[in-house]
């Protein structure tokens, strides 16, 4: 080894005190062998071998003197010890030294590009003041230099670019306002009823969509789309200058970029949302085809009026579907994308003077991209005047009414959710026979208007509910009320008074159809409509162990209409004549279960079903009118009942939507229905001799309740039932019927069947 002998001069004449007080010279060093300290502490040449040569053969000691561990200089030396221990040294270096053996391959891949750069590098490197020049080009970089800068720009935004498009996703989930429509509801004619939802929309498959009016949009807004990248360079600059550069905002979108600011962002007009929608835009047009995306961008678009989408705006402002326009009339509507509010002409004098031009361009421009020869545009010379004002909110009074039960009907029978229906799309083809609707609507409003006149203190608390329902099930016409803002449940459709003897015709069936037992045990007997009952007055009740007595000790007796006893009856004529003691003690005989459950078989719900009582015979049932016309309308399908449906069909966007059927049962026996319809015939013709012809089979009953509460009048007519009931309620107060009071008229002039008459026209 080799010793460094200026570091130990005057050794031997230094003392211990000397060597206290004297720190370490700063450069006294001495070198050591690394291989002969190896040999000092046993390593043999295998473990040389093995751990491989060391970076550095040679090691430094500082050389001190000798000094106390007490002392001064060693407590300073302690405190210049590393914290890490002597390992930490050790460790890093061989931390280094394995990355440099990782890194190697590289290094000598990229040696020979480093050595042909590296001379180029040296030039761009800034050396100022530049030699070789005088005055102020002294300072100024190179041309070099500025080429190397700008290549660098475009290089890094290239980069910048790549990785925000990369990390650039499409959103999953569209805005719920953009995609969501209105829901439209159809007459059993096919004719528009009503629309609902919170915008009117409704999505369009882009065949269903004339090429004019397709090109009419593209010309006015985006000619080059089918053509471009999704997106406008041109246009994003000129955006982009007019943002930032001028502090307020500017157009300059693609087709594809306004879709996507529809369905996927917000309206807001910032830089940072003008640079997602390109990317988005992009990747959009890498997705889909331009033919989808002009057809979301149609049926998303705002139109002015309340409308979004082509199809609405064609209804909104000429009242026809968008496949019915031609291109002077796609022209106008393609100018409302610059603005509704400045170009819908029915608003002011300035929007028609700015429509008119925009449309004139419009269709000029069509003719410059080759869409529109130059004789058609000949024929475009006047402005197609728009609707004053939008149709689609014409809904009428009785169309609310309406709605919401076709929407009940269909939610359930299609099963959709409350957030998918609200969502809209769909097309719900009703059953409503728009001129029974318009019959029957006028005969309730006119009865109104003649109780307002007459007696205007009890009209004020009169309702009028009714219904039409045909044999198969279809709800044909209602009557709800009113006016649904100002009275939102419907009439035709609620449990509120009972049928009275309207109910009599379920007793009837109930017996013929299963028979009466008048001994405890013993057999059924049958039936017929020729079948003898007593038919006096206040007859009691009686079962097979004697009287039937009610909770406060008396016996329980019915009552007939002005307490007229008729002594032995038929059935069939006690049915005709409104009898009532008979069908109470039929009740008993045939047995309360089964009369409720023949008049819920027939189409009344059993929740509207009264108290197993022997008034039950005598209508204690509150069945609504819709239920009360489907009850009946099953004696006239022969049997068979089928349960009132609103919604024959439903589509989205076009695509059915399965329904699911109504069911279908058979009630009673045809034979049963056909004397039950016979014999309301007959009661027809009693109350009513001259009231249609005589080869016209009409069958009806009246229906009052001894409390004069409730009024009905139900009868069928060329396979069509209708239940007609007025009552009293004061529903500030109280849900408990009030006396009629003449408002529902007498038995000679009644109101109900005055309705019911009107609503049938003609029954001859």
């Amino acid at each position: 080894m080799q010793l460094s002998v200026e570091a130990l001069r005057k050794k031997t004449g230094q003392g211990a005190a000397a060597g206290d007080k004297a720190g370490p010279e700063p450069h006294e060093t001495m070198q050591l062998s690394v291989e002969a300290l190896r040999k000092k502490t046993g390593q043999g040449a295998a473990a040389r071998d093995k751990a491989g040569p060391e970076p550095h053969e040679t090691m430094q000691l500082r050389v001190f003197q000798a000094t106390s561990a007490t002392g001064p200089a060693g407590r300073r030396a302690d405190r210049r010890k590393p914290r890490g221990g002597p390992w930490l040294p050790r460790a890093l270096a061989g931390a280094r030294a394995a990355a440099a053996r990782r890194l190697a391959p590289v290094t000598r891949r990229l040696a020979p590009l480093t050595a042909v750069l590296a001379p180029y590098a040296r030039k761009l490197k800034p050396l100022y003041p530049r030699p070789g020049r005088t005055g102020w080009r002294r300072w100024m970089p190179s041309w070099r230099q500025w080429l190397g800068a700008a290549f660098s720009a475009i290089g890094l935004s290239t980069l910048l670019l790549a990785v925000a498009y990369a990390a650039t996703d499409i959103p999953q989930n569209l805005n719920t306002y953009a995609t969501q429509q209105d829901n439209v509801y159809f007459w059993s004619d096919g004719t528009p009823m009503a629309r609902t939802g919170w915008v009117q929309r409704q999505a369009m498959p882009l065949k269903d969509i004339p090429e004019d009016v397709r090109w009419a949009v593209l010309a006015a807004e985006n000619e080059s789309f089918y053509s471009d990248p999704g997106i406008s360079f041109k246009g994003l600059t000129r955006a982009l200058w007019r943002t930032v550069g001028k502090g307020d905002t500017q157009g300059g979108s693609t087709i594809t970029q306004q879709y996507v600011k529809n369905v996927y962002l917000t309206q807001n007009q910032t830089v940072g949302r003008k640079f997602t929608e390109a990317m988005i835009a992009l990747k959009l047009d890498n997705r889909m085809s331009k033919d989808q995306i002009l057809e979301g961008y149609l049926n998303t678009s705002w139109f002015g009026r309340g409308t979004y989408g082509i199809q609405r705006a064609a209804q909104a402002y000429y009242g026809k579907d968008v496949s019915k326009l031609n291109a002077s009339e796609a022209a106008f509507l393609a100018s409302l994308l610059k603005g509704a509010g400045l170009y819908d002409p029915t608003l002011n004098q300035a929007n028609h003077r700015r429509a008119v031009e925009r449309w004139d361009w419009i269709l000029d421009r069509m003719v410059k991209i080759g869409k529109l020869s130059p004789d058609e545009r000949a024929k475009y010379r006047t402005f197609p005047e728009p609707l004053r004002r939008n149709p689609l909110y014409d809904t009428g009074r009785q169309s609310d009414y309406l709605v919401e039960l076709a929407s009940q009907y269909a939610k359930k029978a299609a099963h959709i959710s409350d957030r998918e229906f609200d969502m809209g799309g769909l097309q719900i083809y009703t059953t409503f026979d728009r001129k029974r609707e318009a019959t029957l609507t006028d005969a309730v409003t006119k009865a109104r208007k003649k109780a307002k006149q007459t007696d205007p203190g009890n009209a004020r608390t009169a309702h009028y509910g009714a219904a039409s329902v045909a044999a198969d099930g279809r709800i044909l016409a209602v009557y709800g009320g009113p006016d649904h803002r100002t009275q939102g449940f419907n009439e035709s459709n609620a449990t509120t008074v009972p049928a009275g003897s309207a109910f009599l015709p379920f007793v009837y069936a109930a017996g013929l159809e299963h028979g009466v037992t008048k001994q405890r045990g013993a057999a059924p007997e049958p039936v017929e409509p020729e079948t003898l009952y007593n038919g006096d007055d206040a007859v009691p009740v009686t079962t097979p162990e004697g009287p039937y007595w009610d909770r406060s000790g008396r016996k329980v007796a019915a009552h007939n209409d002005g307490n007229k006893s008729w002594g032995r009856i038929s059935l069939r004529r006690a049915l005709a004549e409104s009898v009532n003691t008979p069908f109470m003690q039929l009740g008993m005989d045939t047995g309360l279960a089964n009369v409720k459950q023949t008049a819920t078989a027939a189409g009344l719900l059993p929740s509207s079903i009264g108290p197993q009582v022997p008034a039950l015979s005598l209508g204690n049932s509150r069945p609504s009118a819709i239920r009360m016309a489907n009850g009946y309308a099953t004696f006239a399908a022969g049997g068979l009942h089928t349960e009132p449906y609103s919604v024959r069909r439903v589509t989205r966007n076009g695509a059915t939507v399965k329904l699911d059927s109504p069911p279908r049962d058979r009630a009673v026996s045809a034979r049963v229905a056909q004397a039950v319809t016979d014999a309301l015939a007959d009661a027809f013709r009693t109350a009513h001799p001259t009231g249609a012809a005589g080869t016209t089979p009409v069958a009806g009953k009246a229906g009052t309740t001894a409390d004069d509460t409730a009024s009905w009048y139900v009868g069928t007519a060329k396979s069509v039932s209708t239940a007609v009931v007025v009552y009293r309620m004061d529903l500030s107060k109280s849900l408990e019927p009030l006396p009629l009071k003449g408002i529902a008229g007498t038995a000679a002039d009644s109101v109900p069947y005055g309705i019911w008459s009107k609503a049938m026209d003609p029954l001859g």
